[in-house]
């Protein structure tokens, strides 16, 4: 998961570099330079499996829901869920990444236009 959060950033337009860092002991990358996102959490879930957590205020997860709701899991309004032995489809996961790593962009872009 890390990888593909690594290689979303590098091939999505705005987001720059990527800050990794342990918030809440979990892996977290942030757009600290550009800002033009909000932060991606991944972490283990009780029980097994492990889940992408996102700001829950953001609207990403209701947004994900909207357009995946059949294809993904979700928890509240904070997480993508996954089980431990799960091969998730790259091409939806790219898609909410890139836009979890544009979200502010985007709400910028919105407003100025």
């Amino acid at each position: 998961m890390r990888t593909l959060i690594l290689d979303v950033a590098v091939k999505t337009q705005g987001v720059g570099p990527i800050e990794e860092t342990l918030k809440w002991g979990q892996p977290s990358y942030q757009t600290a330079q550009s800002k033009s996102g909000s932060t991606i959490r991944i972490d283990a879930r009780k029980g097994g499996g492990y889940a992408l957590y996102f700001h829950c205020q953001s609207g990403l997860v209701p947004t994900f829901r909207e357009i995946y709701g059949d294809r993904l899991l979700f928890e509240g309004n904070r997480a993508i869920l996954f089980e431990a032995d799960e091969v998730p489809d790259a091409a939806l996961l790219r898609h909410c990444i890139a836009m979890a790593l544009t979200h502010r962009l985007a709400k910028r872009t919105r407003r100025a236009g």
